[in-house]
């Protein structure tokens, strides 16, 4: 009989093949693995030396692509004539914001030609947006980005409702907060920390918290802040409301000066330095709050009686046919206003008052560029907000005279003044000029290559924020 193989020969060798096979395989994972492993080192040394040699590591925004009802929509309808908008509104937003450009029949120096234009502090909101498109750390992607800026022009909402009903003026408010919501919902990638989304706003922020305990009562401004969606946002407006834990943080008032160039600069600085100033001090003043009886009289009155009554203090009054709540700037003629704080060593800047209260005026900043050192009579007018523009040590760069000894009549502002060293004097007056281009927002049409503005150091502080808060 044929005898038949032996059953375990063949066996033996399959699985010696099936073995040998596996050995490869495995062998083939293995150098798979460890060329995966070699192509994620690389990747990330690359990522992390190329993030060494990004000069926006950590300094990216993504502007939100709001719809336009929300922003341009504004300008357009500014220009429309329906009756809303306050006078001169679609003339104020003309050149990105800056207004119309100004002539100087004096000496041809103030003039658009040089920068000056007549902005209004409504505009800060286009200037902002228009300065942002230009940004040089831009971002389409929402996952790299720092913070998000919001376009929504908070200023330009306020004053074509301003009369309006709460429920008018508070439309778009409510509007923005259901996209904002929606957007979070949809794009997941989008920073989901509310304060690293950031607006700015032309008005103070009592403007924008009627219901929020800081607003000038029941019928005025709207209640964008007071809402949870302006709680949670980080916004820069004009004057902050000091509460505690406020998102808000104050950024200059526009200034009439908008340089394009870094020349642009030094040269207005170089001409202040030199300026004859025949004023020991100058009030560019609005209407009376109070009333002739000292009872009454706010402190701008007694600050004004004052100067009235000084030889050495220069005085601009109002245009008598200018209304009264209009805002900060529009009852001068800014040339003249100009002219008046560059005749002068110190200006003074009392708190306007008002319903709701106010503290801080536009002449603070454009005093500063006429190399003018201010005259505090309120902690809250600088010292406690523009805490990103100004020095730290106040005394550096203005005069803090209480209020309640010039409203006892046992402070003469022109006393403490004329007690001042003359040598004090003149360093005060260089650290203001050195201050110019932190307290003025460059023409967005321009580029300033070594000198930071006001919207630099702004969007400097946001981010530092932002880093803080996630750190």
């Amino acid at each position: 009989m044929r005898q038949l193989a032996k059953p375990g020969a063949p066996k033996g060798r399959s699985r010696r093949a099936v073995a040998g096979a596996k050995e490869k395989a495995v062998a083939g994972s293995f150098r798979r693995l460890c060329f995966a492993a070699v192509l994620a080192v690389t990747f990330f040394l690359y990522y992390r030396f190329s993030q060494l040699d990004d000069p926006c590591r950590g300094r990216y925004i993504h502007v939100c692509k709001l719809p336009p009802r929300f922003n341009t929509d504004m300008t357009r309808d500014a220009c429309r004539g329906d009756g809303r908008w306050p006078a001169g509104a679609c003339e104020s937003i003309d050149n990105a914001g800056l207004g119309p450009p100004l002539a100087d029949p004096a000496d041809g120096v103030l003039t658009g030609e040089d920068g000056w234009y007549g902005t209004r502090q409504l505009a800060l909101d286009i200037i902002f947006h228009n300065r942002m498109k230009r940004y040089e750390c831009l971002t389409n992607h929402t996952a790299v980005a720092t913070a998000v800026f919001v376009p929504f022009y908070a200023a330009l909402d306020f004053a074509r409702y301003a009369g309006q009903d709460n429920v008018t003026r508070d439309a778009a408010s409510v509007d923005l907060a259901e996209w904002l919501k929606w957007r979070l919902l949809y794009d997941q990638q989008w920073p989901q920390d509310g304060h690293d989304n950031f607006l700015v706003a032309g008005r103070t922020a009592r403007d924008l918290a009627r219901d929020g305990g800081n607003s000038g009562g029941p019928n005025w401004g709207t209640n964008l802040l007071a809402r949870p969606v302006g709680r949670n946002l980080s916004v820069l407006v004009l004057e902050s409301s000091l509460a505690p834990n406020a998102s808000e943080f104050a950024v200059p008032y526009p200034t009439y000066f908008h340089p394009r160039t870094d020349a642009d600069v030094f040269r207005w600085q170089d001409r202040v330095r030199g300026l004859q100033r025949k004023w020991l001090m100058a009030f560019v003043s609005g209407k009376p709050r109070g009333t002739e009886k000292a009872a009454t009289a706010t402190i701008h009155d007694h600050v004004m009686a004052q100067c009235k009554a000084s030889d050495a203090c220069g005085h601009l009054p109002p245009d008598p046919d200018c209304a009264t709540g209009t805002d900060h700037g529009e009852c001068h003629s800014p040339v003249k206003a100009m002219r008046l704080l560059q005749s002068a060593t110190f200006c003074l800047h009392p708190p306007p008052g008002g319903s709701p209260p106010s503290y801080t005026r536009r002449w603070v900043f454009d005093a500063m560029v006429a190399g003018c050192i201010p005259v505090f009579f309120h902690p809250a007018s600088a010292h406690l907000q523009y805490r990103w523009h100004l020095p730290e040590d106040h005394a550096k760069y203005s005069v803090f005279i209480p209020e309640a000894g010039v409203r006892a009549g046992t402070a003469s502002i022109e006393a403490v003044l004329r007690a001042i060293p003359a040598a004090t004097v003149a360093r005060m007056r260089e650290e203001v000029v050195r201050l110019i281009p932190q307290v003025v927002y460059a023409d967005p049409r321009g580029k300033l290559e070594t000198v930071k503005d006001a919207f630099d150091i702004a969007v400097d502080g946001m981010l530092d924020r932002v880093a803080r808060l996630r750190n």
